[in-house]
């Protein structure tokens, strides 16, 4: 019957101490397969908990392991036995189980005592006797008739009054004679003797019922052997075995065997043996109570001597010395310190740095000798670190500066002891490298081209700096003297145009470009720089026209009949490009049959004799000579000057050719007009969108024009008196047409010497009707229409 415990208790939440308190639960050997041995109820509202069978001491398949269920709103758990289970409180009658009970986070662990009692109202057919195998038996040949050879030992059989029968045939002439076996189990020799049956097995089935319908089968097989001698000897005298102290009562150590007949075992030394015992039949040395090291002295090492006798006379016997040494076995693994090691070692630490220096002693042995080595869990591997006589070193040389190459060093030391079973620790281990500036950036000098009108924000090109560590690309650009003119990229270290170019005031710059390295050491504010210079070159644009001097010229020339004569020298230049001295000169208006013709800056008057006849009366010619810059600079700039001839015929009466200059002052500043020569390619389709709307706009254009000559006439037909006294008086100062509006020659008006020389215009105006210039003389306000300039 089940004497049950009540273990509420045990696996209450409530209770933190619970592993603590003695648990016992008594059970008869009687109970079978599935019978329940203990159940028990707790409550877990938050969680689905859970119950584990942890161990059973001594080892054993008896118990199922803990079933859990809900009912109610609460856990009920429930322990059984096993299919397996035979309970025979002669063999086993105390077990220790190790429950574990789970809520959550919350675990509690508890021991649950089980003692089996004896049933002394059961009998069990137990042991060898019910094996396939059956009990042998081995008598010698010479055994007495009818003499006790085997004592069937049944757990009640003397209580119950059992019948024991043999059913098996016992016919000869195999069988000498029939074996019997009484109530009590004794197995007896035939009347006859077993003489003569050397090596014969005798295979007798056994039948023992007891009870009303209680019964149980066995084999019991006798083996004749041969007239033994009357020598007992060990086949060692001495032996020597080792075993672990964590063996539970009960164990086997050793088996001991004597050759003779009938032999027996015995203990003779020391006497009482606390912690051995030796089978008296079978010579199995066993455990009797826990070796325990710490608490029992003297068990690490026990002399026994084990006597082996003949049960018969005439009682030969032998001494065996048996050693049995006793092994403490591990229950704590080594402890270290420190326990986990995280540590960051720059790149350059040399070879030999020490990282830690481990310390592990081994609680259970504290003065054992520890065996550590290092495990690595990821490369590089076993280059880079070492294990030393517990110390870590730097093993290799360590470098950042390749990429991939600064790393997280992951491995462990593991520690073992010495002790059984081998328990080993684990230190873990994270070693980061980290990355040290240690080279300066540089950068290369270069030479930059730009044009002197080139627009803002103009990139002339791009400073590359490199750096030997990684990152090799985190690199800032600045400037070193901060010019206005130019700019240099934080990040991309482009340089680009601030300002205007000015090649006439300065052809080259010269820019000192500095490189600083960032995030490339632990540090955050650690940082290397260099500096490299920029040279920029300026290449001259033709940006100003050229002038003349005078810009306006007024000569009396009296002309020679046949010959040719130089009027005047047209000097022009650049003032702000000194340097810029190639012109081309040309005659654009004004030269009619053309009597005037160029040599370079000469300005001649050709040979009157052929071609158009000599004029009678004094001429005057209005020449615009075009000047344009040769240079191979683009765009070309081109002013007109002005060079009135008054052109006097040779007459008897004069002597010599003279000629008288007039020129206008240099601070009078000439109309200028200039025409940049640019060359453009766009895009296809902008060229179409253009077409299109340059059609509409001259569409537009061509309407209001109409509208507005139609208006002009209308104004032209009607001039205002102030036009007509201003036409009157330009006239009236001036005979001739100018020549230049059209290609007719302009009529000849007889002057005086000096009335030619007193003519002189110092301004220049513009028509507010016609838009048209002339010249006047602030003097006498004398006017002359000039034609218009003409630009490339």
């Amino acid at each position: 019957m089940v004497l049950f415990r009540s273990l509420a208790l045990l696996l209450a939440l409530a209770v933190s101490d619970l592993h603590c308190l003695p648990w016992f639960i008594n059970i008869s050997e009687s109970e079978g397969p599935g019978a329940t041995l203990q159940s028990f109820s707790f409550n877990c509202s938050s969680y689905t908990p859970t119950l584990k069978l942890l161990s059973v001491q001594p080892h054993s398949t008896f118990f199922n392991p803990p079933s859990l269920a809900r009912w109610q709103g609460i856990y009920v758990g429930k322990l059984t036995l096993s299919s397996s289970a035979r309970l025979d409180a002669l063999a086993v009658n105390h077990y220790e189980l190790q429950l574990q009970f789970t809520c959550g986070s919350q675990v509690i662990e508890g021991p649950l005592t089980i003692d089996v009692q004896r049933d002394t109202g059961h009998v069990q057919c137990a042991g060898r006797f019910v094996s396939p195998a059956g009990e042998i038996i081995q008598v010698p040949e010479t055994v007495t008739p009818g003499a006790r050879l085997y004592t069937l030992l049944l757990p009640g059989l003397e209580l119950q009054g059992a019948q024991i029968n043999i059913t098996s045939a016992q016919d000869p002439p195999y069988f000498p004679g029939p074996f019997s076996i009484n109530g009590h189990g004794w197995l007896q020799a035939p009347l006859q003797g077993l003489k003569g049956q050397a090596q014969k097995i005798f295979q007798l089935q056994v039948l023992v019922t007891f009870g009303s319908s209680q019964s149980c089968r066995g084999m019991l097989i006798v083996k004749v052997l041969p007239a033994p001698s009357s020598q007992v000897s060990f086949l060692e005298q001495n032996q020597s075995i080792t075993i672990p102290e964590d063996l539970v009562p009960g164990s086997k150590v050793v088996q001991v065997q004597a050759q003779g007949l009938d032999v027996r075992y015995e203990i003779i030394s020391p006497v009482p043996c606390p912690l051995f015992s030796v089978g008296h039949v079978d010579g199995v040395v066993r455990t009797t109570a826990p070796l325990d090291l710490a608490g029992a002295t003297g068990s690490a090492v026990t002399m026994l001597k084990v006597k082996a006798f003949e049960r018969l006379p005439p009682w030969a016997s032998d001494e065996l010395d048996l050693i049995v040494n006793v092994t403490p076995i591990n229950h704590w693994p080594p402890r270290c310190l420190p326990a986990l090691l995280v540590t960051q070692i720059p790149e350059t630490a040399p070879v030999g740095t020490v990282l830690s220096t481990f310390t592990c002693t081994d609680p259970d042995s504290p003065g054992s000798t520890l065996d550590y080595q290092l495990w690595f869990h990821s490369p590089p591997g076993s280059a880079s670190l070492c294990l030393s006589n517990r110390v870590l070193e730097v093993n290799d040389t360590l470098d950042c500066d390749t990429p991939g190459a600064c790393f997280q060093q992951t491995a462990s030391i593991l520690v073992f002891d010495g002790g059984q079973p081998l328990m080993t620790t684990e230190v873990p281990i994270l070693v980061m490298v980290t990355p040290v500036n240690e080279f300066s950036p540089t950068c290369v000098s270069r030479t930059f081209r730009v044009r002197e009108d080139a627009g803002p924000s103009t990139l002339l090109g791009s400073v590359v700096g490199t750096d030997m560590d990684h990152p090799h690309n985190s690199i800032e650009y600045h400037t070193w003297d901060g010019s206005a003119t130019f700019a240099v990229d934080r990040l991309l270290g482009e340089v680009h145009l601030l300002g205007p170019l000015d090649y006439e005031r300065q052809t080259s710059y010269r820019l000192t470009v500095l490189v600083t390295d960032h995030s490339q050491d632990q540090d955050p504010t650690s940082h290397r720089s260099g500096s490299c210079t920029i040279t920029i070159e300026v290449e001259d644009v033709n940006d100003h026209a050229p002038a003349c001097e005078p810009p306006f010229q007024e000569l009396t020339i009296h002309t020679v009949p046949g010959r040719s004569m130089v009027v005047t020298t047209v000097s022009c230049r650049v003032p702000e490009e000194p340097q810029r001295r190639a012109f081309s000169y040309s005659i654009v208006g004004g030269n009619s049959q053309s009597r005037f013709s160029l040599q370079g800056t000469i300005l001649m008057l050709n040979d009157l004799t052929g071609g158009s006849p000599w004029p009678e009366q004094p001429r005057t010619y209005e020449l615009l000579v075009r000047v344009v810059d040769a240079g191979p600079s683009i765009p070309h700039f081109s002013t007109t000057a002005t060079v009135i001839v008054h052109l006097v015929p040779w007459r008897a009466s004069t002597v010599a050719t003279s000629t008288h200059r007039a020129t206008v002052p240099s601070v009078m500043t000439p109309l200028l007009v200039t025409n940049i020569e640019a060359f453009w390619q766009p895009e296809p389709r902008f060229v179409v969108v253009l077409t299109v709307t340059s059609a509409l706009l001259l569409s537009a254009l061509g309407w209001l024009l109409v509208r507005f000559l139609r208006g002009l006439a209308q104004v032209l037909q009607a001039p205002s008196k102030p036009a007509q006294a201003l036409l009157l008086n330009s006239m009236q100062g001036t005979e001739g047409s100018i020549e230049g509006f059209t290609d007719v020659p302009r009529m000849e008006t007889p002057q005086t010497h000096s009335s030619t020389m007193s003519l002189h215009f110092d301004g220049r105006a513009q028509d507010s009707c016609t838009g048209r210039d002339y010249l006047f003389n602030t003097r006498t306000g004398a006017r002359r229409w000039l034609p218009g300039q003409e630009t490339t």
